[in-house]
């Protein structure tokens, strides 16, 4: 008995043990939300424990296999982190640069105003990394609501974000390695059919909410100069970050997965502009947390049993999403491009957009909590953004009605097996 339980290791009701160590380090999250990093790293712990000592890992058995399991993972985990943790640097920087003071005197001082920068934060998604552009829409918030943001506004910040870089293959990292894959960026573009819609099924009763919770500031900022120089740095910082992210993943994919390119681009131009400006580096350690949490949960993830998927079809695209809320993309995303046979960009939307339905669902969601704190809580993150759940059903129901299910051949393995029924072989 005892040489099958340490191949396959122990699968109460058949289910693999890493994911019921999973699932209670998630349940243990969303029921002590005051101490989520504990229960994030305690988690991990369990996990590494258990494979080291009973099932191993991909990579092999024992020491060995976690050693070549981390070297596997280590650049997408410290790119990740040189993101989190720079991008909430440049948050301060565009904070203290007075443009979001500045914004009451253009925005509409009802819903609308708040609507209006759902709006802005979908479109920077589009060609920012998502972490960026929820940063920059909850510093936003925080000035022009007087610091007093709505749990279901911060939910739907975070789904803005999320949505706006479904359809670019530069706007998330999901869609960025479909792009490395060989997948066309048209092929993933009508992922904003569902977006658009999504966008606007949260984002109205979001901005409701907020409006009636803590409206747009009124009073003039005429007196508040803009500081360009700050305003000069944000814009430096993310250039190095779309320059390096195109350079690494489109002119030179081969080096790609060698180092941290993208996290380490950050901190450069982070460090160069330092004497211009200097940061306000007392924000980090409140970052660290977060980034510690999420990356533990990345790395949790990454060691679970998965190893295939489902039969690609709609309906699985359509769970992958749900899956997302707790599950990172990531690994999902890389288990799809092998598989083939999806409608990327119907998979896009939905391994995109649904990480928005909790709040550790997807890095953005945890770099905005670093601004707000409260949000942490998975209980009130449900109640106050029930909005983004349908949000993800509606726009998922809309690019299914508009523009179908429109699957490609698998574009990896065997070409010679059989067919995946209705697969467009284009």
């Amino acid at each position: 008995m005892t040489e099958p339980l340490a191949a396959a290791g122990f699968q109460p009701f058949g289910i693999p043990f890493e994911f019921v160590l999973f699932a209670a380090t998630l349940l243990g999250i969303a029921l002590f939300h005051h101490r989520t990093l504990a229960v994030a790293v305690c988690g991990l712990a369990a996990i590494v424990l258990y494979k080291v000592a009973i099932t191993g890992f991909r990579e092999g058995a024992g020491l060995a296999g976690l050693a070549g399991h981390l070297d596997a993972e280590w650049v997408v985990l410290a790119n990740l982190f040189g993101l989190l943790m720079g991008f909430a640097l440049l948050s301060r920087h565009f904070e203290q640069s007075h443009v979001p003071a500045k914004l009451p005197d253009y925005l509409p001082d009802d819903w609308r105003g708040a609507f209006l920068l759902l709006v802005m934060v979908f479109v920077l998604s589009s060609f920012l990394d998502n972490i960026a552009a929820a940063l920059i829409g909850g510093t936003v918030a925080a000035t022009v609501f007087r610091h007093k943001v709505h749990i279901g506004y911060i939910a739907a910040l975070v789904a803005a974000s999320n949505a706006g870089g479904s359809g670019s293959v530069v706007g998330d990292t999901t869609t960025t390695m479909m792009w490395i894959d060989g997948i066309s960026p048209l092929d993933v573009l009508h992922a904003y059919v569902a977006a658009g819609v999504a966008l606007v099924v949260c984002g109205i009763p979001a901005a409701l909410q907020q409006h009636a919770y803590s409206p747009i500031v009124q009073q003039s900022s005429q007196r508040m100069q803009v500081d360009w120089g700050r305003v000069g740095i944000v814009a430096t910082i993310l250039l190095a970050a779309i320059t390096v992210n195109v350079l690494t993943n489109v002119e030179y994919p081969e080096y790609a997965d060698r180092f941290p390119f993208l996290g380490a681009a950050v901190w450069v131009a982070i460090v160069i502009t330092a004497a211009w400006r200097r940061p306000d580096w007392s924000v980090l350690p409140a970052t660290l947390k977060g980034s510690i949490f999420l990356l533990s949960l990345v790395l949790s993830a990454s060691m679970m049993p998965v190893e295939r998927l489902p039969m690609a079809s709609w309906p699985t695209a359509f769970g992958l999403g749900l899956v997302s809320a707790v599950f990172d993309n990531i690994p999902l995303t890389k288990l799809a491009l092998e598989q083939g046979g999806y409608d990327w960009g119907v998979l896009a939307y939905a391994v995109g957009f649904g990480g928005s339905m909790i709040w550790f669902g997807s890095s953005a969601g945890v770099a905005i909590t670093n601004l707000f704190p409260d949000a942490r809580s998975v209980g009130a993150w449900l109640r106050g953004g029930w909005h983004v759940a349908l949000a993800y059903v509606a726009g998922f129901a809309a690019v299914m009605l508009v523009m179908g299910w429109h699957p490609h051949a698998p574009h990896k393995g065997d070409v010679t097996a059989p067919a995946v029924a209705g697969v467009d072989r284009r």
